[in-house]
C-alpha cells in the first residue's frame, strides 16, 4: 500500500540569490567632493611638472603659478522600485517585504560600481593585445603607471576578473599574499564575516575580483590598474532614500531605493587598462 497526500514544506527564511549586493569599488576612488546642485567639482592640483630655478640676472627668483584643474562631475538620478500585491506578499514564500528592500539596495550598489567601471573604461593607456595573466603582464601595467609618475603609495588598485584571479592563485609569488579585511572569528555562530569581498594586498597594491567587468569570461576581458586619485565618484549621501510603503487604494506593497551619483576620470595617466584573455578558465 503506497502512501498518499504528502505535504510540501516551505522554508520561510529566504535564501539570497547569487548576485553582487554591495559596492566593491567606492572605497578605491576619490569621493571627497563639494556638490553644487547636480554637479560635483574635483580639483586636481600640482606644480605642472615645474623644475627648480635659480635667481635671474635681476637678482629675483622667477615665480610661477600652480597647475589647477577643475573637473566637473555630473550627478544623475538613479532609482529601483519594486511592487508586490497584497495577495502576492501573503501567498508567497518568505518575507517578501524584506526581500524587496534588500534587492532594491543591491541594485543601487551595483549601479555605483558599474558607473565607476564605465569611467575607468574610458582610459586610453593599455597593455596591448589580450593575454593570460602573468607576472610579465602585471609588471607591464605597473611600469606604465610608474612611467607616468603615479606614486606607489598604497592607493593603487588592481581590479580584476575571476579568471585573472584564478591565474594569480597559480603563481608562487601570489601565494604569499595576505588577506586583508575581517577574518573568520573563532565563534562560528558569528556570521558577520560572511558575504564580504576578500581583498588582497600584494606588492603594495589592493587586488579586488569583480564579477561584472567588461568582457568577463571571454578572450577580451577588461581589467584595470589605477590610483585612487585618478578617478572621482560623487554621491549625494544626504539624500539617499530607501523607503518602503503600502498603497491602500490598490493594495500593494512597494520598496524604492534612490540616489544621485556620478563618476569622472580625474587623471588619465593614473589608469591602465589590462586586456586579459580569460576564455581558457571560463
Amino acid at each position: 500500500m503506497s502512501d498518499t497526500a504528502f505535504q510540501t514544506q516551505y522554508r520561510q527564511e529566504f535564501v539570497a540569490a547569487f548576485e553582487q549586493r554591495a559596492s566593491l569599488l567606492r572605497a578605491t576612488v576619490t569621493t571627497e567632493v563639494e556638490i553644487k546642485g547636480n554637479v560635483a567639482e574635483f580639483l586636481v592640483a600640482g606644480s605642472g611638472g615645474a623644475t627648480a630655478v635659480t635667481r635671474g640676472v635681476n637678482g629675483l627668483i622667477p615665480a610661477r603659478a600652480d597647475a589647477l584643474t577643475q573637473n566637473a562631475c555630473n550627478l544623475s538620478e538613479w532609482h529601483d522600485l519594486v511592487r508586490k500585491t497584497k495577495f502576492n506578499v501573503f501567498a508567497s514564500q518568505g518575507n517578501q517585504r524584506a526581500i524587496m528592500q534588500q534587492t532594491t539596495m543591491a541594485v543601487l550598489n551595483r549601479k555605483t560600481d558599474s558607473d565607476i567601471i564605465a569611467a575607468l573604461n574610458t582610459g586610453t593607456v593599455n597593455t596591448g593585445a589580450a593575454q593570460t595573466a602573468s607576472m610579465q603582464l602585471i609588471a607591464k601595467a605597473k611600469t606604465k603607471l610608474g612611467n607616468a609618475g603615479v606614486p606607489w603609495d598604497g592607493n593603487i588598485t588592481f581590479l580584476i576578473t575571476p579568471a585573472f584571479g584564478s591565474y594569480l592563485l597559480q603563481m608562487p609569488e601570489f601565494n604569499k599574499a595576505t588577506i586583508v579585511g575581517q577574518k573568520m572569528p573563532m565563534d562560528m555562530s558569528d556570521t558577520s564575516w560572511r558575504d564580504k569581498p576578500i581583498v588582497y594586498m600584494w606588492q603594495g597594491a589592493c587586488w579586488i575580483e569583480h564579477p561584472n567587468l567588461p568582457g568577463v569570461g571571454t578572450n577580451a576581458e577588461v581589467c584595470f590598474a589605477y590610483h585612487k586619485s585618478a578617478i572621482g565618484h560623487a554621491i549625494d549621501t544626504a539624500n539617499i532614500e530607501s523607503p518602503v510603503g503600502y498603497n491602500e487604494e490598490q493594495a500593494y506593497s512597494w520598496a524604492r531605493c534612490s540616489g544621485m551619483f556620478g563618476s569622472k576620470v580625474l587623471q588619465n595617466s593614473g589608469i591602465v587598462i589590462i586586456n586579459h584573455d580569460g576564455s581558457q578558465l571560463s
